[in-house]
């Protein structure tokens, strides 16, 4: 353990890291600019993890700008007069005019050094300290274990193994994963040799309407001399029932997948895999997507308003083929379990992005509980914290960023903006907002929370996260928040949902790519409009009720009343 005072003297150690990295902590008569709102004049304030901005004027808003949000900034002086340009990871642009040039170039000086610092500890959800009651601890909310008692009243086929409680087998799992009941750990321990990165097949979800199950796991290492593993084989074949087939689905096209063989890597072949299909999709992998993303953004902010050059734009970054891509292979997996009754293995090369985007997609089709706010956070946290997508890398920078891309890829972006698809197309199924899918979009990129901070569970074990960080589900379970993310008409729809992929029903997500290039102002009254409907709907419910208890209430007193 640490003793507080070790842990103070860290502290104040790396507040004096932070000082020496502001020149100049403090303007005066700064003017900033942003989208849709008044130019506000006045003081510009550098901390350690915030740029603020705060006027004297009555009804401005202040702006508590997070470094970490920060992608990139852009320095232009007209004389004495300097400008940066701040562009963040949740796409907003703002200006800054700084009186003085030497002011200027200390502010994007600092700026740039504050934004760029990749060092967990120095981040900002280990100095902030909650304003609000922390209710519900949202590090327990969501355990293996509590998630696998549910799997347990349906099924006594599956058994939680602590085989990679000390993160030793596989860096990137859990230290609980599902398996089946009758492989043991050291049939794990070999299988592991023999899939990427040690990602064994693992359960990711069962469907109790049939008892099929979907599994994931990283790629084969069969290699061009088709190396075998009988462990594996054994383990695969123990989740499917008699005389059934099942389907691996991997994510990436037959040439990407032969071409990993050369490095290594490759796919179940049929000789040794005689009960299991194999089909192959094309999920793009992390540059592609990052590439699209840059493209995309910089296609919504292109103010020339001609037709043509928006549609190609739009066209060349493939973002919306990205999003086509995805939906159908995961509406493959949906198919495969419910309609064909078949057992599913889905993955692609590592298995930390491509086949978890599927294995959670799949998930919100089938399972109506994901369509919750608590089931989604739950899918979240199981497929995506859990199952060890590097958020810290794939996050580390967004559209705008100058910086050769190394590991950023929007690879979690995408999955909301297909989350949004169909929740567009199914609206009342879903418990949530649009909202909530920009606030983890979001909070993904730069927060305060520790949530989305390290790449896997290992990394948030070795940072105690949840003893030195708040939880974003701490924040978003509390009842007024709850209340502001719930879709006002939502009914619980338990059937399973088929979203339309045809390209005609696949729309632009304007909430995130077109939020700060049009007024939100028409959106926010339609919404208040809808919610006061919604609500004078239930109050003349309630007399309808009273009248008809009343009338009721009459017939019983004096029969001659009663209607025929």
């Amino acid at each position: 353990m640490t003793s507080p005072d070790n842990h103070n003297k860290r502290k104040a150690h790396r507040v004096m890291e932070f000082a020496e990295l502001i020149k100049t902590p403090r303007v005066d008569g700064v003017v900033l600019h942003r989208p849709f709102m008044p130019t506000v004049e006045g003081t510009l304030c550098l901390t350690g993890h915030h740029l603020i901005l705060s006027s004297r004027q009555d009804n401005t808003e202040e702006l508590w700008l997070l470094h970490s949000n920060i992608d990139s900034t852009e320095k232009r002086f007209v004389g004495s007069l300097g400008s940066i340009i701040v562009k963040c990871k949740d796409l907003r642009v703002i200006q800054l005019d700084i009186p003085g040039m030497e002011e200027c170039l200390n502010v994007s000086s600092s700026i740039e050094a504050l934004s760029t610092l990749d060092s967990p500890p120095l981040m900002y959800p280990f100095f902030y300290r909650p304003m609000f009651e922390v209710i519900e601890d949202g590090w327990k909310s969501f355990l293996p274990q509590n998630a696998f008692k549910d799997l347990e009243s349906m099924t006594d086929e599956w058994r939680l193994s602590e085989v990679n409680k000390d993160f030793t087998v596989c860096p990137t799992y859990p230290p609980l994963v599902a398996v089946p009941k009758d492989i043991d750990d050291d049939t794990l321990r070999k299988v592991a040799t023999f899939r990427h990165s040690g990602r064994f097949p693992v359960l990711s979800y069962y469907h109790k309407k049939n008892g099929m199950v979907m599994m994931r796991a990283g790629q084969p290492l069969t290699g061009t001399n088709g190396r075998r593993c009988k462990e594996d084989e054994k383990l695969i074949n123990a989740t499917l029932r008699p005389g059934k087939r099942g389907y691996i689905i991997d994510t990436r096209t037959i040439n990407i997948a032969q071409q990993a063989k050369a490095r290594g890597g490759g796919f179940e072949s049929e000789a040794n895999y005689p009960q299991w299909r194999r089909i192959h999709k094309t999920i793009e992998r992390a540059n592609v997507l990052q590439e699209g993303l840059i493209k995309l953004v910089e296609a919504c902010n292109d103010q020339s308003h001609s037709m043509d050059r928006w549609l190609s734009k739009l066209e060349a970054s493939s973002w919306q083929t990205h999003v086509k891509e995805i939906l159908t292979t995961a509406c493959l997996a949906a198919q495969c379990i419910d309609r064909e009754g078949a057992s599913v293995l889905v993955h692609g090369t590592e298995g930390t992005d491509s086949t978890l985007q599927v294995t959670s997609l799949a998930q919100i089709i089938l399972d109506p509980a994901c369509r919750t706010i608590r089931g989604f956070q739950a899918l979240v946290e199981r497929e995506w914290l859990q199952a060890g997508h590097p958020f810290q890398q794939r996050c580390a920078q967004s559209a705008y960023s100058n910086n050769k891309s190394r590991q950023e890829a929007p690879v979690f972006l995408l999955f909301l903006d297909c989350v949004w698809q169909i929740l567009r197309q199914f609206p009342c199924s879903f418990e949530f907002s649009e909202s909530f899918l920009v606030l983890l979009f979001e909070h993904a990129y730069a927060s305060q929370f520790g949530s989305f901070l390290g790449n896997s569970a290992a990394e948030r074990a070795k940072l105690s996260l949840p003893e030195k960080t708040v939880s974003l589900w701490s924040w978003v379970n509390r009842p007024q928040e709850l209340e502001r993310l719930t879709y006002p008409l939502y009914e619980a729809n338990s059937l399973v949902i088929w979203p339309s992929v045809a390209p005609q029903s696949l729309l632009l997500w304007e909430g995130v790519f077109l939020r700060w290039n049009r007024s939100p102002k028409c959106l926010d009254e339609a919404y208040e409009e809808m919610v006061h409907i919604i609500e004078y709907n239930k109050e003349l419910q309630n007399k309808v009720n009273t009248l008809r208890r009343q009338l009721a209430q009459l017939e019983t007193e004096d029969p001659l009343l009663q209607t025929p």
